[in-house]
């Protein structure tokens, strides 16, 4: 309710639940019950946020106007869907405790969602309903006060890997030549020897051009460092090397920079709460913001997990390979744990894309149509617009032009 009233809506609400106190209310109220008490705004309610734990939950789909909606409130509600009831569904990931099969790495697949099975995953319902809820309102307390949203986009640069081949090390370099040549890799041996004569060709260190086009554009940008000791998927440059480090602390005195955290990190916390410590250190100054490796959210524990760290935002709710909304909002929000029954002090800021969801596409144009209409999607509720691009693509050759990409999308969703 507070996600609805005070961060989408900006409204200020108390609550209650002594009948007099409501009754003497001369202001706006609302019950939100089983029946009304008088002829208040009146919102039935189901029974999922009066439960304990998990249990089967039949969601039906059908549309509120040109809204997708579940959880029905029957007639005499004022609005016909259980707006609260559904909103929590969504932003706790209700459906990613119940039993489900993980992808190859350990994640929550997509297309177990009820947003891709009901083809709305690309629209921040949860904002969409309260926009729609504030119109009925507003017929009925014309008066109401609210602070208004504004936009906002940001651009995520998460770096698990800031270099191909320079900074690697003898050893590495050479069992790298030894598997290129294995694999008739050519054209990448090729590279891997010019780079190691002149590391600043390395294909990944873009990292001069990504500032200048943040110091044209002026938009809020965030690097996430992958700080971590090397293992099977942590192949980053060492931590020990003045040239990365110095890197890390030459980008930091431009834009946010905090934790990209390791694989091996979502398995040991006290390795998750090294890496944070040691990010912090390097920088002189806090790290509180979050990415976890693979996009990969393990509802609950990872965000058990980051609140023992003491992180206070993960950017880390969204999809790789698909463009959408995962927990349907496009407003930052704080996780509920329903194993605990607790709200956890930490933010979720969802992400709307990852660049690896463009690989399906062939043109630049093709990329363009799908954002523009999350663009639309999210100007029009004036919520958070997060893009999150690879620092591995942004130097990878593609026909699509990492970099040009990258600046064209800067240039067009900033505003």
């Amino acid at each position: 309710m507070k996600h609805i009233f005070t961060r989408i809506l900006g409204i200020d609400v108390s609550f209650t639940t002594t009948v007099e106190d409501f009754i003497k209310h001369s202001g706006p109220k609302i019950t939100y019950s089983k029946q009304p008490l008088q002829n208040e705004f009146f919102i039935r309610s189901t029974e999922l946020l009066f439960e304990q734990g998990i249990n089967d939950v039949i969601v039906k789909v059908e549309p509120w106007d040109d809204i997708p909606c579940f959880f029905e409130a029957g007639e005499r509600s004022n609005i016909p869907f259980d707006i609260f009831s559904a909103s929590f569904y969504m932003l706790s990931r209700y459906e990613e405790y119940l039993p489900h099969v993980k992808d190859e790495l350990g994640r929550f697949p997509v297309k177990e969602s009820l947003a891709y099975q009901h083809k709305f995953l690309q629209r921040p319902l949860v904002d969409l309903w309260a926009k729609k809820f504030l119109s009925v309102l507003k017929e009925r307390f014309p008066d109401i006060v609210q602070k208004k949203k504004k936009y906002q986009f940001t651009s995520i640069v998460n770096v698990t890997t800031s270099h191909c081949f320079a900074y690697r090390g003898f050893v590495r370099t050479v069992g790298g030549i030894l598997l290129d040549l294995s694999r008739f890799k050519l054209l990448r041996l090729i590279k891997r020897i010019v780079v190691w004569i002149s590391p600043k060709k390395d294909p990944y260190d873009n990292f001069s051009y990504l500032m200048n086009v943040h110091k044209e554009i002026k938009c809020r940008t965030m690097f996430f460092f992958q700080f971590a000791d090397y293992s099977k998927h942590d192949k980053n440059v060492s931590i020990f090397k003045n040239k990365f480090r110095y890197l890390i602390k030459s980008v930091a005195d431009y834009s946010i920079v905090s934790l990209s955290a390791s694989d091996s990190s979502s398995i040991e916390n006290t390795i998750l709460k090294q890496e944070k410590t040691r990010l912090a250190e390097l920088i002189n100054r806090p790290v509180n913001y979050s990415r976890m490796r693979y996009n990969r959210v393990n509802i609950p524990k990872t965000y058990q997990d980051l609140v023992k760290t003491e992180f206070t935002d993960d950017y880390t709710m969204g999809y790789t390979h698909e463009i959408g909304f995962r927990a349907g909002t496009c407003t930052p929000f704080y996780f509920y744990d329903i194993n605990l029954e607790v709200q956890q002090p930490i933010k979720v800021h969802p992400f709307a894309v990852c660049d690896y969801s463009f690989l399906k596409y062939k043109k630049q144009e093709q990329i363009f149509e799908q954002l523009d209409f999350m663009f639309r999607q999210v100007k029009e509720v004036q919520g958070n617009f997060n893009i999150v691009f690879s620092n591995e693509l942004l130097g990878s050759s593609n026909r699509l032009q990492w970099l040009k990409l990258y600046k064209a999308v800067l240039k067009r969703y900033y505003v």
